[in-house]
């Protein structure tokens, strides 16, 4: 199908669901009422690391209007955790709490007035423990054992890997720099707090609606957990107000409200508080990373080795692949003949990070790309052109056995470099920061900067969270005789707009209108699995279904019409919502009755499609996590000033370019490029989840700060179309990816104003004030991190670098391609 031939791909639709969001009928989980409901509250440790004595909950439950109080001795001694490897969390801790915020108790009561008063009735006696709040302090106290389980003492995972001999890379390369990088941790701050309704019903049968991004995930789990059947549990996933990764992992609070619920007979709601959220956040991992690269005197990356220490916080999450992103990924946008990655995620008495728009990409990024433009300027290369130098080929292996199909990544710098001006304001702007001339005290000492970065991001994991061979994504498309068109599948959306997907690529497929669509998402009664919206794998796998599914429908509706009109099915076309023949549309039937033709031929019209991601992975241990059906890739160019007097960084002006392989909605798609850069912004510059004896430094909207209006720039978005064969009509992801080189390219530009290298974010005022001090006094202006633990990585596993290799043919299955159609 061709691009001139696309009627709803292509074109700035508004999202389906956006009508009820503005007007305040959209229903979120906080916002369900149902009959004698109860509400529910969890009692949470005040203590960082400590054992429970004992817990005497008698004055909560004598408290009037409190229905039922539990603690982890009234549910199953399961512990659970969202990977299978990292089994570690009780949903109420029954015999040690790992951080602040650990849940110790629930209750349910009349209103939640009631049950919070009650809560703080339960008498909880602990024992401290020393409270080990670094990675340095994880390390270094190994008689301190956080969990009993892990690769070492407090050590959740370690992991080497090698690809070719970097040590040989290095010995023969004209330069060879090494840079520690520091990345903190930070959290979603999505608009909606955590909130589950759960009815346990008298039938024995639970439905349990939830904020949450992956609800058969949730079933799954609660399954184990509760010890109850799961064709007895239903998950309905309410619209998410915002994810961001934060709402993957099941949660106490869905736990807690089921059992209650249970208990009661009643429906009850828990919904977190803003406080609580930032303790249960499993946001971004704080990173320290050691990168070094050799390069030819050219610019050519001769070989790459990177150690990531990661701080896991208190349990596994999605830690394992976490870790492991924090290496994989860098190969796939630059060419590094050789690789060698070590990681490790450590245990501390923190909440537990996890996932995070760009997953244990962010970090790596920051420090590759800051670490290029140190090697352009010993170099005397432009840090453009020497990205363009070393860009991945298309359709080829990286080192470390990665499949990459389409790369748009020299066309984005292309196009963000001559939009921005980039090689004149760099040459002026370097021109006047050599200007160091007195100037009145009236007159603000400011210098202007451009910095330069880009990425890569995958676009869905190869592998399923728990290993198996069954389809990743699910969809059954059904015709009604009205000629409504209704869409099934489990994926969840959390604002990204693949509700909006589902409607708009049945709607191409069948000639009709995305309002014509009924979608109905994320019921584990209802519709077929889909793994949940992570890693950007929605638009690509439940799409790639739904174009499968409604090209079934399609091929029925050809046969029916085909058969009235008496002519082959080759020459049927769908559109202006009517089936008939191009050359003679005056007979065209419309919509409705094709439907009602086809079901008179076929039966019920109802047609599943799935779609499962090339097996891809690398044949070594580990190989599973990194590989992705496509990447897409994003440049950025930041312009800003700097004040030299008060450090404070003011943004000018940001230029980014997507490679999206199909915008199916341009609109859209330029929204979340957009929604990248701003929260990019807020990890470059403010946002840092920071703790002091064990207690958040900032838990709320007021304290930690994260860009408004008045700290955005102006964004000048462009999207480059590469046309994956991968994609649903050649779509690849724009969610996560365009948020990674914003961050770097600001610390870029930071260092061309000022001259002072920040190699570790968020970037604050006092940071570029203390640089300058270097400066004056002769010494290196980088602030940084200048420490690495002292720590043992595995014995790496060994194997030979693919670079160079042409990647096998990739093929494009059955439904890649729908039959053409105009």
């Amino acid at each position: 199908m061709s691009k001139e031939t696309f009627r709803v791909v292509g074109q700035p639709l508004p999202k389906i669901d956006a009508w009820g969001k503005v007007t305040g009928e959209t229903r979120y989980a906080d916002d369900l009422v149902l009959p004698r409901l109860a509400h529910g509250k969890l009692l949470r440790s005040a203590h960082a690391h400590a054992r429970i004595v004992s817990i005497d909950t008698a004055r909560a439950r004598a408290l009037p209007g409190v229905l039922a109080v539990i603690t982890g001795h009234d549910l199953p001694r399961v512990k659970f955790g969202i990977l299978p490897v990292s089994q570690d969390e009780e949903a109420l801790c029954t015999e040690k709490v790992r951080m602040v915020g650990d849940a110790v108790a629930a209750v349910a009561a009349v209103d939640e007035e009631t049950a919070e008063a009650a809560s703080r009735l339960i008498d909880v006696h602990y024992e401290p423990l020393p409270a080990l709040m670094s990675i340095h302090e994880s390390l270094a106290h190994p008689e301190v054992r956080i969990h009993e389980y892990g690769d070492g003492p407090n050590v959740h995972k370690n992991v080497a890997l090698q690809f070719g001999d970097v040590d040989k890379a290095f010995a023969e390369s004209h330069l060879v720099r090494e840079d520690v990088f520091y990345f903190e941790g930070n959290t979603h701050l999505p608009m909606e707090q955590h909130a589950a309704v759960a009815h346990w019903m008298a039938d024995g049968k639970l439905t349990l609606w939830s904020s949450t991004q992956t609800p058969h995930y949730v079933h799954r789990l609660l399954a184990k957990i509760l010890d109850v059947p799961g064709a007895h549990i239903r998950v309905i996933a309410a619209p998410v107000g915002g994810g961001f990764g934060g709402k993957l992992d099941p949660f106490a609070h869905e736990i807690a409200a089921c059992k209650l619920s249970q208990l009661t007979g009643r429906p009850v709601k828990i919904t977190c508080t803003r406080e609580e959220v930032f303790y249960i956040h499993r946001g971004r991992h704080p990173v320290l990373m050691w990168l070094k690269t050799g390069f030819t005197k050219d610019g050519d990356i001769t070989g790459s080795h990177i150690r990531t220490w990661l701080d896991g916080g208190a349990y596994g999450s999605y830690g394992v692949a976490s870790t492991f992103y924090t290496g994989v990924i860098n190969p796939v946008t630059y060419k590094m003949p050789v690789y060698k990655f070590e990681g490790a995620r450590v245990f501390t008495n923190k909440p537990p990070c996890g996932p995070k728009r760009g997953h244990g990409t962010p970090q790596p990024r920051f420090a590759l790309e800051c670490q290029l433009d140190k090697a352009a300027e010993q170099l005397g290369l432009d840090p453009a052109d020497l990205r363009k130098r070393i860009l991945v080929e298309p359709f080829t292996k990286t080192a470390n056995h990665l499949t990459v199909t389409t790369i748009g990544l020299g066309e984005c710098i292309d196009k963000v470099v001559e939009a921005s001006g980039w090689r004149d304001k760099r040459a002026r702007y370097a021109e006047a920061a050599r200007d160091t001339g007195a100037k009145p005290l009236w007159q603000p000492r400011t210098r202007k900067g451009i910095g330069i970065a880009g990425s890569a991001y995958m676009t869905g994991a190869g592998t399923a969270i728990y290993w198996n061979n069954m389809p990743h994504s699910g969809v059954v498309i059904r015709a009604d005789r009205s000629g409504a068109v209704a869409v099934l599948c489990g994926a969840t959306d959390i604002g990204q707009g693949s509700d909006s997907i589902l409607a708009y690529l049945p709607a191409e497929v069948l000639g009709i209108e995305p309002k014509d669509v009924h979608v109905h998402p994320a019921d584990t009664s209802l519709t077929p699995v889909d793994l949940g919206s992570y890693s950007s794998r929605v638009t690509l796998m439940c799409g790639m279904a739904a174009i499968q599914a409604a090209t079934r429908l399609r091929e029925v509706m050809t046969r029916a019409v085909g058969r009235k009109l008496n002519v082959t099915p080759d020459r049927i076309v769908f559109r202006e919502r009517k089936v008939g023949v191009l050359e003679d549309w005056d007979k065209a039937v419309p919509f409705p009755q094709a439907v009602e033709l086809a079901e008179a031929m076929h039966g019920v019209l109802a047609f599943p499609g799935s779609y499962a991601p090339p097996k891809r992975a690398g044949k070594y241990k580990g190989g599973g996590v990194g590989p992705s059906p496509c990447y897409s890739y994003s440049a950025c160019v930041v312009e800003l000033t700097v004040d030299e007097d008060t450090g404070w960084i003011t943004l000018g002006e940001i230029w980014i370019a997507h490679d999206i392989g199909r915008a199916l909605n341009p609109l859209l798609v330029e929204g979340q490029i957009e929604g990248s850069v701003y929260m990019g912004i807020g990890e470059a510059l403010m946002e840092g989840q920071v703790f002091r004896k064990g207690l958040h430094k900032s838990p709320s909207m007021l304290e930690y700060k994260s860009p408004t209006t008045l700290e955005t720039p102006e964004i000048h978005t462009y999207l480059v179309e590469t046309d994956d064969p991968e994609g649903p009509f050649g779509a690849k992801e724009a969610g996560q990816g365009p948020l990674l080189p914003v961050i770097p390219a600001i610390a870029n530009a930071i260092y061309h104003a000022v001259g002072v290298r920040l190699d570790q974010v968020p970037i604050t005022p006092d940071m570029v004030l203390r640089g300058l001090e270097l400066k004056r006094q002769g010494k290196p202006a980088r602030i940084g991190p200048d420490k690495l633990p002292l720590f043992r990585f595995k014995d790496p596993i060994v194997v030979e670098s693919a670079f160079g290799q042409v990647a096998e043919a990739i093929a494009v299955r059955p439904f890649a391609e729908p039959a053409t159609f105009s």
